[in-house]
């Protein structure tokens, strides 16, 4: 157990003297007589000599901030996917075409990335709580709404608002984890959030369900709005507002009012920042408030501008394009065409079971839980034998494996479609690509924010922004592109994207030699050359 989790246990403030270097990503870890440390290496960020600051927050309430966080992402992204059985239907009571009732899939999907836009500079302009809170509101709202449509254009109109309402679930359980956790937790934490992610896909086996049990498509709608207004309570009393500016316990403290005297109390001496007035922690009711931090110096659409520089940046955009593959070519393709192929002859399932695919969801995501750390413990091990160094590239080791059997199960999913194997392939093939996936979303992820810690929302932007715009454009033509060319031909190509991906990845993670100087060369030239030069200022700045 890292000596930092239990100093929180006992009430102790944690220290640190951990500091990054000159390029974005790289951090010195060595610790210094008195540092709490995690592996045997210093904490980064480095906390304040402050109760409030969320680094210094009890186990308790981070954890119970990302359970909420990953619940509303497996909440959003089952609702957005969830609803995949229902295609036929849709279709034939709408009188429209089954590629034309799949946009009731694709169009949320692009408005939940589209959304970032507006909702990441939001949290950063007025807080994340109250963000929080009214996007779990839209979300409510629009899956109301959708519950009671009764045309085409009403129930689109609806998960376009319930897409963009939750499109924050995604950005900011990230931004949350880079909040309130610290970097040798943060593949493990991101993991717990991607499992949650990962499983909304889980969403269309009860989907299923509810049509054998001889309700409608509206009784999913109906269930996902009682879950949502659940989650609104719950984030109401647990969600405590998480942005914090260290950089005021690095600066000359200004004179303390009469509260503050009342309630503070002096950093011991020899501490971080010797007399400096530290305030008491907020009591509950005070972190039940609605208003945020509203932040004066975001400049809200300067921040939406910038974010489209981090196309630019290499790490960057290969993590915006692997989800993208990941969600647009494989998850939609089998969420398309698995209802379609286990109802049509040699299986000729009924349309009750089209959801149990998910199935293949759940196994394989579960086979990755016990990986949810090996990240961390990987660059941990690699940042010794550096001296206490670290890169972000040290935890990407652990993907290799995951980029050889997810392609491959892409592959054995199109042989059995195009050949009418023993439907179990399926189910097999689609495991091995879930297993696969989970290492793309979780490490890659990771990657990025160890990458460009100190912007990381603007990231976020782009990232959600990327993804979600391929996932939609393989998406909106996938049924038709497999209907045309055949499963084999169109799972083949997938597999040929996806493993170049491969490629890529084993650049900057296959020697040492290629972690300094390809992913570290490449951060250099990223953030200061591209970023810098397109805005005249370098961003390589501390938000807090």
């Amino acid at each position: 157990m890292p000596s930092g989790a239990t100093a929180q246990n006992r009430g102790h403030l944690l220290h640190s003297h951990a500091h990054e270097e000159g390029i974005p990503g790289t951090v010195n870890l060595q610790a210094a007589e008195g540092d709490d440390v995690a592996y045997g290496q210093a904490l980064f960020p480095v906390p304040a000599e402050d109760p409030n600051d969320p680094l210094q927050w009890s186990e308790f309430k981070k954890t119970m901030i990302l359970i909420v966080c990953s619940f509303y992402s497996f909440l959003a992204n089952g609702a957005l996917i969830g609803p995949s059985p229902y295609i036929d239907i849709w279709a034939e009571e709408f009188g429209i075409t089954s590629t034309k009732a799949s946009e009731l899939v694709s169009y949320p999907n692009l408005a939940f990335g589209f959304g970032s836009l507006i909702f990441v500079p939001m949290y950063l302009k007025f807080g994340r709580r109250p963000v929080m809170l009214f996007s779990l509101l839209t979300f409510a709202v629009g899956l109301i709404a959708a519950s009671r449509c009764t045309t085409y254009e009403g129930l689109l109109a609806a998960r376009i608002v319930h897409g963009f309402g939750s499109c924050v679930c995604e950005a900011l359980p990230v931004q949350l984890v880079n909040d309130i956790f610290f970097l040798h937790e943060r593949g493990k934490r991101i993991g717990y959030y991607t499992v949650c992610l990962c499983l909304g896909t889980f969403a269309a086996l009860p989907a299923g369900y509810m049509l054998s049990g001889g309700y409608g498509w509206r009784l999913f709608f109906y269930v996902y709005f009682a879950f949502a207004m659940a989650l609104l309570v719950l984030a109401f009393f647990f969600v405590e507002e998480t942005s914090y500016n260290r950089r005021a316990f690095t600066e000359p403290p200004s004179p303390p009012n009469d509260f503050e005297k009342e309630g503070a109390r002096e950093v011991e001496s020899g501490g971080q920042h010797a007399g400096l007035i530290i305030p008491p922690r907020k009591s509950f009711m005070q972190t039940l408030s609605l208003r945020g931090k509203v932040d004066s110096d975001v400049p809200f659409f300067t921040t939406i501008l910038r974010s489209f520089t981090y196309f630019l940046v290499p790490q960057s955009l290969w993590v915006i394009t692997t989800f993208g593959i990941n969600i647009g070519l494989s998850a939609l393709a089998f969420s398309y065409t698995f209802p379609i192929l286990i109802v049509s002859p040699p299986y000729d399932w009924p349309v009750t079971s089209s959801g149990l695919f998910s199935v293949a969801a759940l196994v394989g995501y579960g086979l990755a839980i016990p990986f949810t750390s090996s990240s961390d413990r990987l660059a941990a091990f690699f940042t010794k034998r550096n001296g206490g160094i670290r890169e972000a590239e040290m935890r990407l080791g652990v993907m290799l494996p995951a980029m050889l059997i997810g392609p491959a199960g892409i592959v054995l999913y199109g042989l059995t479609a195009e050949r009418g194997l023993h439907w179990i392939c399926f189910f097999v093939g689609g495991a091995m690509n879930y297993w696969g996936a989970y290492f793309y979303f979780s490490f890659t992820l990771a990657y990025a924010v160890d990458a460009y810690h100190a912007n990381t929302s603007e990231m976020l932007i782009a990232m959600n922004i990327g993804k979600q715009a391929i996932s939609f454009g393989f998406g909106l033509k996938v049924l038709t592109w497999v209907l045309e060319s055949g499963y084999g031909e169109v799972m083949s190509g997938i597999f040929g994207v996806s493993f170049s991906q491969w490629r890529i990845t084993s650049s900057f993670s296959s020697s040492w030699s290629g972690v300094k100087e390809s992913g570290a060369s490449c951060r250099e030239l990223g953030w200061q050359g591209y970023i810098s030069g397109a805005f005249g200022r370098s961003l390589h700045t501390d938000q807090g």
